[in-house]
């Protein structure tokens, strides 16, 4: 959930579209927090898997995802946190790295999202909890998709749509 709200406010931050509102290093501010905040928590979930009862899960499950006691979902749950912490480290060795390559590694944040959505749709699926969450998945998911879906398309039609006005 923090992981889609991240993108979405990413994807506000980067277009400028609440910039009126705020100061833009307020801005920013808030997007790294809400990041933190997500690897933090997906931190604690995955470290949470090292206590459990029903299952022996060992340090090498819970971080090579093609282990052969793992399945699918940890899959897409371990490679989505392990871009998220890599998108991390390297917002703080910014300043050491050219910025287009930086920024190519930033946007995997986009791949890694999608994967921790597919996390915890089979997990709710496997565990038999989709009916309680599938609701809140789609208010936070559907946003988040439709600003994705903005961020790619190209300014031009969006300007022909009538979503943006043309800069003069």
């Amino acid at each position: 959930m923090l992981s889609l709200l991240t993108l979405i406010w990413g994807a506000l931050v980067s277009t400028g579209w609440v910039e009126r509102l705020t100061g833009r290093q307020a801005m920013r501010s808030s997007h790294m927090m809400l990041a933190t905040l997500a690897v933090g928590f997906g931190a604690l979930h995955f470290l949470a898997f090292l206590y459990a009862q029903d299952q022996n899960f060992t340090l090498f499950t819970l971080l090579f995802p093609a282990s052969p006691d793992g399945t699918l979902r940890w899959t897409f749950g371990i490679i989505g946190w392990e871009l998220m912490l890599a998108i991390l480290i390297s917002t703080g060795v910014v300043r050491f790295m050219i910025y287009r390559r930086w920024l190519w590694l930033h946007r995997l944040a986009y791949p890694a999202v999608g994967l921790i959505v597919l996390h915890s749709l089979f997990g709710a699926i496997q565990n038999g909890h989709l009916s309680i969450v599938w609701f809140g998945g789609l208010t936070v998911l559907v946003p988040a998709l439709l600003i994705t879906a903005l961020r790619i398309v190209p300014p031009r039609v969006l300007t022909k749509a009538g979503l943006v006005e043309e800069e003069m």
